[in-house]
Formats: C-alpha cells, structure tokens, sequence
C-alpha cells in the first residue's frame, strides 16, 4: 500500500505516526471500497476523503476525556469520528472503550468489519439512541448526527453520566448555537475547524434545561 503522507501533514500537530497514519489510509481505503456497495457517505467526497473525513474528525482528539475508560460516538455511520479517534487513541496506546451507536444494520455490519480488520477497542450498539436509557460514558462524540437541540436532549435524557459532549458544527453552526442557549444552561468552548474555516467544534459540559 502507498501513502501520500504530505496529504496526511496537517495531522503532524497531533503526534501522529506512521503507523497510525497506516492505518487510517486502511480505513479510508476499506470505506471506498464498501462504499460502491451500500451508500456509506456521499461518493462526491471520494477523492477528498483524507482532509474532508479522516482530518475533520481527528481534530476531535483534543477534547476526549482521557480520565474516563469509554468514549461514545452518537449516530457513527461509516465510523466518523469513532473509529478515526479509536486508530489514534490506538497509536498513542490509551485504553479507551470507543462505543460506536448505529442502528443502521448494514452499517453496524460493516463497523463491525473494520473493528476486527483494523483490530480496534470499538464496541458497536445497533440501537436507538432516544430508545436507550440510563448510559454512562466519558466524552460523547456527535458529528453530522442530528441538530444541535436534540443532541442536548438526547445526552440529557439518556446519560446518566459523562464528562463532556463535543459536536461538530457547520456553516450555520453559530445560529444554531445561539438558538440553543436559549432553551438550554450550558458551559461551552468552540475550537475554529481546521478543514473548514466557517466551522468549528463545540465542547459542552454541564447541560441543564432552562
């Protein structure tokens, strides 16, 4: 397998090596591949997948609670952000459960495939996350899920405990947000997209209904 490691250059602020760098073109490799066969994410972004997927959800990586044992991604579809945070919480060998919440089953199917392939700490729920209840986790993970008030309820209602929620924000992320605050109590931080500069992230803590 050849890799392109200069497209992969913007990740060397997050130690990356590599090994590591190895393994995550695997991935995006076994995601084309599988993404002929059933609808994984949309095949306009093929040939940007390293900065448009693999970069995108890896600069999640600052906001993971290294304290807790299980990290969750709500709604991970072909594994973004779960299982490129799980290849780098591997390279840097931290032991954290990465629990990926799918109820695609072809979908679950294929996380499934690339757990055992990339040999990843994932565990897969093929479950509705507004179906499941009393769930503990350190940091939970949403990127491209549902709109920012229903992951505030969702994490509300269905955890019981967690460190922080970090989601990932898009162009209109900054109505969103302040739409949000109006129905919600919350502690935040945005980190400016290092893929997008009309992004950015948002790591919340302490949700609360007003």
């Amino acid at each position: 397998m050849v890799i392109d490691f200069k497209k992969y250059q913007i990740l060397d602020k997050f130690n990356v090596s590599r090994e590591t760098l190895s393994l995550l073109e695997h991935y995006k490799n076994i995601v084309l591949e599988k993404n002929t066969k059933i609808n994984l994410i949309s095949r306009k972004n093929n040939d940007d997948f390293i900065r448009r997927h693999i970069i995108d959800c890896a600069q999640a990586i600052d906001f993971i609670d290294l304290n807790k044992k299980i990290c969750t991604d709500l709604g991970s579809g072909a594994g973004l952000p779960g299982i490129v945070l799980a290849i780098l919480l591997k390279g840097k060998n931290i032991k954290i459960n990465m629990n990926l919440y799918e109820k695609s089953h072809h979908k679950s199917v294929f996380l499934e495939e690339v757990k055992e392939k990339l040999k990843l700490n994932v565990r897969i729920f093929k479950k509705d996350l507004s179906k499941e209840k009393n769930l503990t986790s350190g940091t939970i993970i949403a990127r491209a899920f549902k709109p920012l008030p229903i992951i505030l309820q969702i994490v509300k209602k269905n955890f019981n405990n967690y460190s922080n929620l970090v989601v990932f924000m898009g162009t209109n992320g900054k109505q969103i947000l302040e739409d949000s605050i109006k129905n919600w109590k919350f502690e935040y931080k945005k980190k400016g997209s290092i893929t997008n500069k009309d992004s950015f992230l948002i790591n919340i803590k302490n949700i609360k209904n007003v």
